[in-house]
């Protein structure tokens, strides 16, 4: 049962969750993060952490799509294992409804 990061992430892109993460299985893309199924642990640390409540059990009802997503994504975005500041119109964003097409397939900047 990984953990997997839903559509209240997408231009919101809090990191909280990744600090916490155990087994560094974030990525991060430039407006979202995924979860890596195959890494995660099911511990469960994150899903608390995330401010947008974007983190949920693969088991809730609906998350098939997002459990793809996450998959696929987490094989191209690079790792992720700091903290870093939200993007800034996080708090405008937060909790807008069905974001998914403002999710920008391309990968986090490297510093």
């Amino acid at each position: 049962m990984p953990y997997v990061v839903t559509d209240n992430c997408i231009k919101c892109k809090y990191t909280d969750c990744v600090s916490v993460c155990p087994v560094d299985c974030f990525y991060e893309g430039e407006n979202f993060l995924v979860i890596h199924p195959d890494e995660c642990i099911d511990c469960g640390v994150c899903e608390p952490e995330c401010p947008a409540e974007a983190i949920k059990p693969d088991t809730e009802p609906g998350l098939e799509k997002w459990l793809t997503l996450n998959a696929d994504y987490a094989k191209v975005w690079p790792n992720i294992t700091e903290r870093r500041d939200p993007l800034p119109d996080a708090k405008e964003w937060d909790g807008v409804a069905d974001k998914l097409q403002y999710l920008s397939p391309e990968p986090a900047k490297q510093d």
